[in-house]
């Protein structure tokens, strides 16, 4: 395993959407609101509660029944940024065995769930995702990104649009065999959110900046307004990550927490948004309501989305079992060639 030292990127390319106020429902949605903000970060500890996965179970399920072929190659704490407050931000690239008949590969940015507060690009289940990916002959960058509380939105989405960027950098090209057309993006749960509002924020072509050309995301919140939250019959538990992650009040309406419509891929949808593939689980903790609502959104606009609903309680990877792996990486194939 090697390190380097490299920052890239401008920054994630902003666009607000105008949107009418939510409707009263809002107020049924009981967030407490919340004050202050924290800026001295503290450092991810892999062996510690905040690298766990969001997958609760021990049980051998989704991507824990995937067996890592030899070969792959992992080059791990590459650096890719540097924020105002001296936050060092890094990923792990999975690529598959050299083969000097290849001479350039599409790449998957992977994104942790853990409620926006918790979780490490190299756990066991993120490790696995990340191999799984160049398995498939993908480049995987698996991504660490600033958590709640001592980062809110949009912190986290500044600091994945920056991996994007940094793929896409001449240097990284050369090194890692890149098509800097070809990036897409997978992600689960708070990653699923995350994946999804790379693929809706922006307009135009897919192959510049922060855009990528598919998404893949599992079990993602997508839909972060009090209306949406009411709607799906959203958890005290969900209501009050959102809340947590937001740092105001997502009943409080539209012009006290404008960032409940900015965190939300649902509300940004337009024509240019690249492919979309959709995993939810029907009886699962997140709202499989957040999902089909999403993938009609997009549907609706003329954007390519294949939604999966599979039964049961599994949540993001823990449903990524070898039936929905093949989906998936059918999908990411189809896309990103």
């Amino acid at each position: 395993m090697t390190s380097s030292r490299s920052t890239g990127g401008s920054g994630i390319r902003a666009r607000r959407i105008a949107l009418a106020a939510l409707a009263a429902a809002a107020a049924v949605v009981g967030v407490a609101a919340l004050s202050g903000f924290h800026t001295q970060l503290r450092e991810i500890d892999p062996s510690g509660p905040d690298a766990a996965s969001e997958v609760v179970s021990a049980d051998i399920i989704g991507i824990r029944t995937f067996t890592p072929p030899a070969g792959l190659v992992v080059e791990a704490d590459l650096e890719y940024g540097t924020r105002e407050d001296g936050t060092l931000l890094t990923l792990d690239v999975c690529t598959p065995a050299p083969d000097a008949l290849v001479t350039s590969r599409a790449a998957v940015v992977a994104i942790h769930g853990g409620s926006w507060a918790r979780g490490d690009k190299a756990n066991a289940d993120w490790r696995n995702v990340c191999l799984w990916l160049a398995s498939e002959g993908f480049v995987a960058a698996s991504v660490n990104y600033r958590l709640v509380p001592d980062a809110r939105f949009p912190a986290a989405i500044e600091d994945v649009a920056l991996a994007v960027e940094w793929l896409r950098a001449p240097e990284q090209v050369e090194r890692f065999g890149i098509d800097p057309a070809r990036i897409g993006a997978f992600g689960g749960s708070a990653g699923g959110n995350l994946a999804a509002l790379l693929g809706t924020t922006g307009e135009g072509q897919l192959d510049e900046g922060a855009r990528v050309a598919a998404v893949a995301e599992l079990s993602g919140p997508v839909g972060l307004g009090a209306a949406e939250l009411v709607a799906d019959g959203a958890s005290p538990w969900l209501r009050g990550i959102v809340g947590e992650y937001l740092g105001c009040e997502p009943g409080a309406g539209i012009d006290a927490c404008p960032q409940q419509a900015d965190a939300s891929p649902a509300t940004l949808v337009d024509p240019s948004d690249p492919p979309f593939f959709i995993g939810h689980a029907d009886q699962e903790v997140v709202p499989v309501g957040q999902s089909q609502r999403f993938a009609a959104t997009l549907g609706a606009a003329g954007v390519p989305v294949e939604l999966a609903v599979v039964p049961g309680t599994g949540h993001s990877i823990g449903i990524l079992d070898e039936a929905l792996r093949l989906r998936v990486a059918e999908f990411l194939h189809a896309y990103l060639g």
